[in-house]
């Protein structure tokens, strides 16, 4: 992913979730990918769609010791 896609995908998550604290960070070892973390905390890591140019997919764990 480049810096372009990175600041588009950042801006488009900021307004989807009303939060200015949503913030994407290159990977550097991966380049299909970045993180995104909420208020500086790892939060999940979006991926370019390989069936669809342009898409991108938003994958988040959610692990049971963040529910109690």
């Amino acid at each position: 992913m480049d810096d372009k896609d990175i600041q588009r995908i950042e801006a488009h998550l900021k307004r989807t979730f009303g939060n200015p604290h949503v913030a994407l960070k290159a990977r550097p070892k991966q380049k299909d990918s970045c993180e995104v973390e909420l208020k500086g905390e790892f939060i999940g890591v979006i991926y370019e769609d390989e069936d669809e140019a342009g898409s991108f997919l938003f994958e988040m764990a959610i692990l049971a010791e963040d529910l109690e």
